[in-house]
This record gives structure tokens, C-alpha cells and sequence, in this order.
């Protein structure tokens, strides 16, 4: 008995933003001085740490469960199934709904009946409920959705994962240009097929590492110090992440029982390019090897860090040959990990 993917979808926002976008923007540091360096230089830095070129916003009429309806539907019609015969929504989100111009974050109803409701889902057996679990959530809803699927209690399930970034953050913070908006969803179901989820991993670190992700106030002193926005202290992330994420990769993928000249591909998530190939090449230095090359497909240069969405989104990406570099063909076996806020990590095997 496995947990199969049977569709995959996304939805990639059609206003593209360059990094000349933020030329006019006044960035401010913790304690509200202006920033040394001009706002070139610092997009420059940004580009040569994070690989971000661009990345995509939704439309000011779009909201977080707009992008995840638009996802879903794509992976429902991939999977060419009725939509009514799901048994689990998982929406995998951290902000809920945001729009555009406001500071209010919605979440009544759950973003995932949000999604149930414009799919025309009329059965009441179909659970819907939403994920927050950093921007490891989509995983973690693949996780939940297997678990479902192993005890009998689901046969067929949608993880969606969507985030609009964009409404959250300080634009007198330069880590503004990191984050983007999009969505990726994917429909699993039970299978006696042997392919599927082989082996999973999650872990909360929590004792000191709970703030490296936090809501905050703005930079710019004289804003509304009430309002709250996403902040990070991307050197604790980087060194927590490359201290902890490649093990918990290396204990996800032993317990699959297959050897590591088997991995075809680790699809990892988006956050920073330089930080993604440390954690890759540090995962194989495990096994005593290095990283073959073209195991780890990038999009971030051109989508940005759009949270739970980046690997949804790449694996929907990959499936519908949109990459001409990465293919995953029958019988692949394929990791996917993530870290995030919590500090969250986690990872599961799969088998194509």
C-alpha cells in the first residue's frame, strides 16, 4: 500500500517584479537609520546570496485562497478526477488571507473551505482544514494526508499550498525583496502501486530557535507601531539550517531503504540559493560524496520565495516539462525537504 500522486497544479502570479522595483523604496535598519549602501548595491548583495532576479505578486484583486483555488483545480483536472470524491483539503498556509491595502489577516472561514466551496464540492464527508506550519506546511500536509491514507481513513486527498507574501511585509525592510506570492497543490490517493511516499521526517525546534522567524514592528519608527510584519534573522536560519536540515534529510532518506545512488533528484525549498546548495552538498558529504550535478532544480531567480508554494509549485513545474533541464521519469526516487518558521524541518521520500 503507498500514497500516490495522481495530479499536480500551480498558479504563478502574472505581475513580475524585477529588483529595479525597489530603486525607490527607503530602507531602514532595526534601529531606523538609512542603510549605508544605495538600493542597487543591496539588490546586487541580494541577488548574489539568494539568486532572486525577480519574483511574482498576485493581482490586487487576488487573494491567498484565490492563488490556492487556481492551483487546486489545475491538479484536480491533472488527476482528472471528480472533485467530490475527496476526502481531505489541506491548505497549507501562514497568513491566511490578506488583501490588498490592508493589514487584517482572514482566516473565517479556513482558507481550505474557502477552496472547497469554489471547487462546487458538495459532500460534507469532505474535511476541509488549513495547515500552519512555517514554510515547511505543504510538506507537513503531504505528511498529515499520508497519515490519513495509511490508517483507512482517506483515500483520496488535495494539499494546497499558497501564500501571498507580499501583503506582509515592511517595505523599509530589505528582506521585503526575498519574499514573492504563488501556489502548488497536488492530489494523492491510496495505491497498491509500488510507487509513492516511501519515508517522512519532521521535527519542531522551539527551545532557542522559536523567534528566527517572527511578525514584528516596521523599521521606520514613526509607523504604526502596532502593525506587525514579517521579520527574520537570516543568520541564525542559515546557520540553523545548515547545521540541522541535511541529518534530518540523511535520517528521512535511510529509512526508505533505498542507497543513495538511487536519488534522481532533491526537490528543496526555495529560500535562499546559496543556503539551498550548502544544504545539498552537506547532505551528501554525509554518504562521503559529492552532490551530482543538476540534482536540484532552482526557480527562486525568477519566482522568488513565495513560502509554502515553492515546492509544490517546482514539482507541478517539473511534472509539466517546463524545465528543460529536469525531467522525473517512472520509478525515480525523488527527496523533498523543507525548513522554516518555528523553527520547522521536515522531508519525505518519494518514488515516481
Amino acid at each position: 500500500m503507498a500514497t500516490k500522486i495522481i495530479g499536480v497544479g500551480n498558479y504563478i502570479p502574472t505581475q513580475t517584479i524585477t529588483n529595479v522595483f525597489f530603486d525607490s523604496y527607503l530602507f531602514l535598519d532595526e534601529r531606523g537609520n538609512i542603510l549605508k549602501q544605495d538600493n542597487s548595491t543591496i539588490a546586487n548583495k541580494l541577488k548574489e546570496i539568494t539568486g532572486i532576479e525577480e519574483r511574482r505578486y498576485a493581482e490586487k484583486e487576488q487573494n491567498t485562497s484565490d492563488l490556492g483555488f487556481l492551483a487546486a483545480k489545475e491538479a484536480i483536472e491533472n488527476a482528472k478526477i471528480d472533485p467530490n470524491t475527496l476526502d481531505y483539503i489541506i491548505f497549507a498556509h501562514n497568513f491566511g488571507d490578506v488583501a490588498f491595502g490592508t493589514i487584517q489577516s482572514d482566516m473565517l472561514p479556513s482558507l481550505a473551505a474557502r477552496v472547497k466551496h469554489k471547487l462546487g464540492i458538495e459532500n460534507s464527508s469532505c474535511v476541509a482544514y488549513d495547515l500552519i506550519f512555517g514554510c515547511p506546511g505543504w510538506v507537513e500536509g503531504m505528511i498529515h494526508a499520508n497519515a490519513f491514507i495509511k490508517a483507512g481513513i482517506a483515500k483520496r486527498c488535495l494539499v494546497i499550498g499558497a501564500e501571498t507574501l507580499s501583503r506582509v511585509v515592511d517595505i523599509h525592510d530589505r528582506d521585503t525583496m526575498i519574499y514573492a506570492d504563488g501556489a502548488g497543490a497536488a492530489v494523492i490517493e491510496f495505491s497498491d502501486d509500488n510507487a509513492g511516499l516511501k519515508s517522512h521526517l519532521s521535527a519542531s525546534f522551539t527551545a532557542k530557535e522559536k523567534d528566527y522567524l517572527f511578525f514584528g514592528k516596521s523599521y521606520n519608527t514613526d509607523s504604526c507601531s502596532s502593525v506587525r510584519y514579517i521579520k527574520m534573522n537570516g543568520r541564525k536560519i542559515y546557520e540553523f539550517a545548515l547545521s540541522n536540515v541535511p541529518q534530518a534529510m540523511k535520517e528521512c532518506f535511510d529509512k526508505s531503504g533505498f542507497s543513495i545512488e538511487q536519488l534522481k533528484k532533491i526537490i528543496i525549498h526555495q529560500a535562499n540559493e546559496k543556503m539551498d546548495e550548502a544544504i545539498v552538498n552537506r547532505f551528501y558529504q554525509l554518504y562521503n560524496l559529492h552532490a551530482p550535478e543538476n540534482v536540484m532544480p532552482m526557480v527562486i531567480h525568477k519566482l522568488g520565495n513565495n513560502s509554502v508554494a515553492t515546492i509544490p509549485s517546482l514539482l507541478a513545474m517539473i511534472m509539466k516539462g517546463e524545465l528543460d533541464e529536469h525531467r522525473i521519469n517512472k520509478g525515480d526516487v525523488v527527496l523533498f525537504a523543507s525548513v522554516g518558521a518555528g523553527m520547522n524541518i521536515n522531508a519525505f521520500v518519494y518514488q515516481f
